[in-house]
């Protein structure tokens, strides 16, 4: 005869069993569903990469608002932009860095752009402007304070 205190353990392990594996089923299909949204994201990600890529080949520098006055947004340096979709400013700009013997200081560019360099408040915007373009990759700066051309 069956001893009823086994039969009773062996119902009671079966019971802590079948929880167990309602508790798997439920975290096997809670990572399948994450798996899932995973890949969807993934896939939006993807297209949305390959959008942002084709408007910014596509667009040049647009002119934006700062103070209620237009200016131009100065581009990031990137395959396929051009100085010349500088305005005409950073472009003179530059010429005077890459036309310097070695790395130029500010003044220096102010010089040959035609800045009045004896007055303070003239060069700073010029300063300015070089730091803008070495943001945006178009020059480099140096720890010294000097610029120079990317190659």
């Amino acid at each position: 005869m069956l001893d009823p205190e086994l039969l009773e353990r062996i119902t009671a392990r079966r019971a802590e069993l079948d929880e167990l594996e309602e508790q798997l089923a439920k975290q096997l299909a809670d990572a399948r569903a994450e798996r899932d949204e995973l890949a969807v994201a993934e896939r939006v990600l993807e297209r949305m990469t390959g959008q942002l890529a084709e408007e910014r080949a596509s667009v040049g520098p647009v002119p934006g608002q700062v103070g209620g006055r237009t200016v131009m947004l100065i581009p990031h340096r990137e395959p396929g932009v051009e100085e010349d979709s500088l305005p005409g400013d950073y472009q003179r700009i530059i010429a005077a860095v890459r036309q310097a013997a070695g790395p130029v200081m500010a003044r220096e560019v102010g010089e040959v752009v035609g800045v009045d360099v004896s007055v303070r408040s003239k060069l700073e915007p010029l300063r300015s402007r070089l730091v803008r373009l070495v943001d945006r990759g178009w020059l480099r700066k140096l720890p010294d304070g000097r610029f120079t051309a990317r190659l």
